[in-house]
């Protein structure tokens, strides 16, 4: 039995996202030096970054 072609293929990993988990986002801001450690810990509301 073959499956539906709505369960997509194997080979999604690959895709590029265009958005970024909020891990992700203050690791960019950290490189472009708009992140402080000690000073910055909110959860909301965190400025927009550049896609890698």
């Amino acid at each position: 039995m073959s499956r539906h072609r709505s369960y997509g293929k194997s080979g999604k990993g690959g895709k590029k996202r265009n958005v970024l988990k909020r891990f992700e986002r203050v690791d960019v801001l950290r490189k472009l030096g708009r992140w402080k450690d000690g000073e910055n810990k909110k959860v909301t509301g965190l400025p927009k970054t550049p896609t890698q």
